[in-house]
């Protein structure tokens, strides 16, 4: 058996035969370990759907390359894997899920991914088995279907095998222990004994430059031997076979296989199998399991059944299909299939570790399994995926050293609750809430915070009633304007005319110094490094020459500087941020690295009125001039005192008005924001939100990472141009320049519905052809219509193209604005006073 390799995949499931086909497709000496047989985990029971529709842009294409991938298999490797494309009838009872479904078109347009709309009677005349008198409609992919998961597998490994890849069973990963160079991983040979599964004497060690984990329900123990978090546990899912139903025997006679259906208000899919049907619920408080180890003895086996628990989703399969009331039961499973909090697997880098990559809790691990192996594969091999598509919101270092066991169980099992809920844009889950609270919480939420959870910290939404129902937040969600709209609207217009407070202590913070930190920080962001006192806007770019993440720097000595970034990717910013000075150390000279989040709390003050305010409480010999132009320039940042707290003042304001971040000592937070209120009272000051936030930066045409900005556009194509120094040299500068303008971010005005804003998923036409689509979208209230960034092609970026924009399935006139539409010469925000 080898025992050294460039790459060895450990789980041999549906998705590690997917990374290690393409892994050894990319030419890479690969190697599969599975501890059992190949789908022994939880591939053996899937039910094998391959639902095309995401609301993710990147999730889509995954999906997207899967189905594609599965269909060429048979032809390779003589292995038929058992696609059946019979087509995804998604069904909608409510005009809200028909909503949903719009919107969902929006981004399957941008993905080119196919999809048919169906009135009642059109879902009666084509499958006269289903009940439609109560339907609104429906959404139908024809291309998707499903697939037998354990041939899908097999036929992977087979190809996986014709290039070069080794598999061996019945090897159990006891250990991982990196070299510095190498990653050796300790081994021991399984046996079947009395049925389990035993260690036998034979023990070695396997070599590996790079390795991938996709060990599925045991990520848990994953974990523990590599010393990190990974917050992917199963939960319980059961689904049931009928006995055939003599009304769909009849009509299969002179038709082809029954499409998938699934009914999201009644939480189910339902799809054929010999005869019969297949029914998989997504209930409530189905549990999740294996929150430490998977047992010894647990292999290819189930959970008991708790068929009260899918008493109602059974009932409601007998409404929809009126045939299968009178059909007994065949078989029934209650199997673990792995879940992260938001849903969405774990795919790229584990967090502080090298050239280990995690593809881990995957609830649709068949469907994505394809897609998820070609573009990791894509990300070890070459540094990055495709450039058009970002992974960020897959990757594992989206979760931070604060997620515990409990959270990550808790909040899968209300993901898998989840599944068919309705998915609004502005959507916010109750479990687990509140954990990560800044000192100011309970004041907000006396003064009428509606919260949104970011990476685990409570952040107000929006101010609602002070008086206001349990419940008021998730009544107001809408695919269109929510009840929230018009408080949103009053915090964005008193922000323009007078002045608002946000609470940005979420912000990422990181303290950069030592001898190195300046020619380290040089190289690693591709604008000039402000000097001291100043603050300058930048970019730290992938090796392929896209934007990794972007930063606000103070300098605040020589060699010492105060890193700002996005608050949802702290761990992400911090592990890319380390690992890069710690591969140029050699270079640069030591440098050293404090992630300081928690210790610094952030309001960010900003309007017409906001040096007035400020002026109330500050402290110095010359209160009058502390605050001017003079004394306190645009895109500088002072140490002032406010009252008795010291703060780490920084002029910039990401709503495009006069304002501040106000940076303080985290624990001085509850004395600032009375003072700052108080104050505030005789001008104006209103409480603000982050979705008026957002409408407001799109105004600006600033920017959002993890919107138009991204590891699937370089800054050039974010039309960033003045943030780039290029007469200096810079990570992934060659790659950027090398990549071109394939596409170009722009601002769009938007003449839409008059009861709904775009949410950033919609598709940008030109003359009935796709070039483009949003990013982000809201409304504004300088221009009072709706407003819009995203990408278009770089011939339509110039500003006066007229365009069209996709909203519920209609068209409405978008033109390309000025960079910056609302105050392009920032007279306002260089006010002096």
């Amino acid at each position: 058996m080898k025992t050294h390799v460039k790459a060895l995949v450990v789980g041999g499931g549906a998705v590690g035969n997917g990374i290690a086909y393409h892994l050894a497709k990319a030419g890479w000496d690969t190697m599969l370990v599975e501890r059992d047989e190949l789908t022994a985990g939880s591939t053996w029971h899937a039910a094998g759907l391959l639902p095309l529709f995401n609301m993710s842009y990147a999730t889509t294409h995954i999906h997207k390359y899967s189905v594609d991938f599965y269909k060429g298999l048979e032809a390779e490797t003589g292995l038929n894997p058992g696609f059946y494309v019979v087509g995804n009838l998604r069904m909608a009872q409510t005009d809200a899920r028909m909503d949903e479904y719009m919107l969902y078109s929006s981004v399957a347009e941008t993905a080119g991914v196919y999809h048919e709309f169906l009135s009642p009677k059109e879902i009666a005349d084509r499958w006269p088995l289903v009940r439609t008198e109560d339907l609104k409609g429906a959404l139908f992919h024809p291309q998707d279907g499903y697939i037998n998961p354990a041939d899908v597998t097999q036929a992977m490994a087979k190809g996986a095998r014709q290039l070069g890849c080794t598999i061996e069973r019945r090897i159990q990963v006891n250990g991982y222990r990196w070299t510095g160079s190498e990653w050796i991983v300790s081994c021991v040979r399984m046996a079947e004994q009395g049925g389990n599964l035993v260690p036998t004497e034979e023990s070695f060690e396997i070599h590996a430059e790079h390795v991938v984990t996709a060990t599925g329900n045991h990520a848990q123990r994953t974990a523990r031997l590599l010393g990190i978090k990974i917050p992917a546990i199963p939960v319980e899912h059961q689904y049931i076979v009928t006995e055939p139903d003599p009304a769909l025997v009849e009509w299969r006679k002179t038709n082809p296989q029954h499409p998938v259906l699934r009914d999201a208000d009644a939480k189910w899919y339902v799809r054929e199998e010999r005869g019969g049907w297949i029914l998989g619920p997504y209930e409530r408080n189905a549990p999740a399991r294996f929150l430490y180890d998977v047992p010894s003895s647990f292999r290819a086996d189930l959970f008991p059944l708790d068929l009260e628990r899918i008493e109602e989703e059974y009932m409601s399969m007998i409404h929809r299909i009126p045939s299968s009331e009178t059909v007994g039961l065949k078989d029934d499973y209650n199997g673990p299939i792995c879940y992260t909090p938001d849903g969405n697997p774990l795919v790229g880098p584990a967090p502080g570790l090298r050239n280990m990559w995690l593809a881990e809790g995957f609830s649709f691990g068949i469907t994505a399994a394809g897609g998820t192996g070609h573009y990791l594969a894509q990300m070890m091999t070459e540094g990055e995926a495709e450039i058009e598509i970002d992974m960020a919101s897959l990757d594992p270092r989206r979760y931070g050293s604060w997620m515990t066991t409990e959270y990550a169980a808790r909040k899968n099992e209300e993901c898998y609750e989840h599944v068919f809920i309705l998915h609004h844009p502005d959507e916010e889950r109750e479990a687990c809430r509140p954990l990560r609270t800044a000192p100011v919480y309970d004041r907000q939420k006396a003064l009428g915070a509606q919260f949104g959870q970011v990476n685990g910290w409570e952040r107000p939404n929006y101010y609602g009633p002070v008086d206001a129902p349990v419940g008021f937040d998730h009544a107001s969600r809408s695919f269109r304007r929510g009840a929230w709209h018009p408080f949103a609207r009053a915090e964005a217009e008193a922000l323009r005319e007078t002045a608002g407070l946000i609470d940005a202590t979420a912000f990422t913070k990181h303290l950069v110094r030592g001898p190195g930190a300046t020619a380290f920080l040089d190289w690693f962001t591709c604008n000039k490094l402000p000097a001291v006192g100043r603050i300058n806007l930048t970019y730290a770019l992938t090796p392929t020459g896209t934007t990794r993440t972007e930063y606000t720097i103070v300098r605040l000595a020589e060699n010492e500087y105060y890193l700002v970034s996005a608050g949802a990717w702290t761990a992400y910013d911090a592990d890319w941020l380390r690992k890069c000075a710690e591969d140029r150390i050699g270079d640069f000279g030591w440098i050293d690295i404090h992630d300081v989040t928690t210790q610094w709390g952030v309001f960010a003050l900003a309007g017409p009125n906001a040096r007035a305010i400020l002026n109330e409480v500050v402290k110095d010999a010359d209160p009058a001039t502390r605050l001017s132009n003079k004394r306190f320039p645009w895109l500088s940042y002072r140490d002032i005192e406010l009252g008795m707290c010291p703060v780490r003042a920084v002029r910039v304001a990401y709503t495009g008005e006069l304002g501040w971040e106000l940076h303080h000592p985290i624990e001085m937070s509850t004395y600032l924001w009375d003072l700052l209120l108080k104050a505030g009272e005789k001008h104006g000051l209103k409480l603000v939100g982050a979705r008026a936030q957002n409408w407001l930066r799109q105004e600006k045409s600033y920017r959002a990472f993890g919107n138009e900005l991204g590891r699937d556009a370089t800054p050039m194509e974010a039309g960033l141009d003045r943030f780039i120094d290029l007469s200096k040299d810079f990570q992934g500068k060659e790659a950027m320049l090398a990549t071109g303008i394939r596409s170009k971010c722009v601002t769009l005005l938007i003449d839409g519905p008059a009861d709904a804003d775009p949410w950033g998923k919609e598709a940008l036409l030109l003359d009935g052809e796709k070039v483009g689509r949003l990013t982000s979208g809201g409304w504004s209230v300088a221009f009072g219509k709706q407003i819009g960034m995203g990408y278009v092609r770089p011939d339509l970026a110039e500003v006066g193209t007229k365009l069209q924009l996709r909203m519920f399935r209609e068209t409405y006139e978008a033109v390309v604005a000025e960079d910056s539409p609302y105050d392009p010469k920032n007279a306002r925000i260089r006010q002096d006073g």
